[in-house]
């Protein structure tokens, strides 16, 4: 067997997984697509997804104007927002809300390179792990290979924009006594921690999602090599 080729089994195990496809997609044969083109249209699918995500994200209203990604109130403080609302306290929660959004789309920028070098230097068995993952394969994959770096990259940005609001210095007093008391989880103990993990989770979630969309419709990037990978499985 020509170990350029893909075989029909693994035909199958990128349609189905990869592409989310019915199981008659099985069928197809990619004798047209070399194992190094594959491997060169997952990366290109990969850095266009995390590229488009990092603009999409690292904009004015970028989170605060996503239902997807947008940063609430910790869980702590969301459950007596009401109490502190009726209190006439509730344009400093607000105001709170709005500095924890601006400060993940200030740091997501700050991704990109490092994203873009986690994809250039993946190898197979990264690859195989994302085309036989299923749908939280991608963000699993960056997860992996960048989230504990840029938790440091992210955390001074973040602590400088949530610094600028009093209330922020108000959560993490209460946090603290709180996480003495094992009432709250690891990244909630700060609001700069837990921001940047939700800027990280936000930004995971939208390059999966990018990167969907560039496997749903390859002729639309205009890469001949996305359109001759991705394209195979769809025809």
């Amino acid at each position: 067997m020509n170990r350029r080729r893909f075989n029909v089994l693994s035909s199958a195990m990128l349609a189905g997984s990869c592409m989310g496809l019915h199981a008659t997609v099985y069928a197809l044969s990619l004798n047209d697509v070399t194992n190094a083109q594959a491997s060169q249209g997952l990366k290109l699918a990969l850095e266009k997804g995390a590229i488009a995500a990092v603009k999409l994200l690292g904009q004015p209203n970028g989170f605060t104007g996503n239902d997807k990604v947008r940063i609430p109130l910790p869980g702590v403080l969301e459950d007596v927002a009401k109490l502190l609302r009726g209190l006439g306290q509730g344009a400093r929660l607000d105001e709170l809300v709005l500095a924890m959004n601006q400060a993940a789309e200030t740091a997501v920028p700050l991704a990109r390179d490092m994203l873009v070098g986690a994809v250039k230097t993946m190898n197979v068995q990264d690859a195989k792990k994302i085309l036989t993952g299923g749908e939280t394969s991608v963000t699993e994959f960056f997860t992996e290979k960048t989230r504990q770096a840029l938790s440091v990259k992210f955390l001074p940005v973040v602590t400088k924009v949530t610094s600028r609001v009093n209330l922020a210095d108000k959560y993490n007093q209460i946090a603290g006594k709180a996480a003495g008391m094992g009432l709250l989880k690891k990244d909630q103990v700060s609001i700069e921690q837990y921001v940047t993990a939700k800027s990280l989770d936000g930004l995971y979630l939208m390059i999966g999602e990018e990167e969907k969309k560039i496997r749903q419709d390859p002729v639309g990037t205009g890469n001949a090599v996305l359109q001759k990978v991705f394209g195979a499985l769809r025809s």
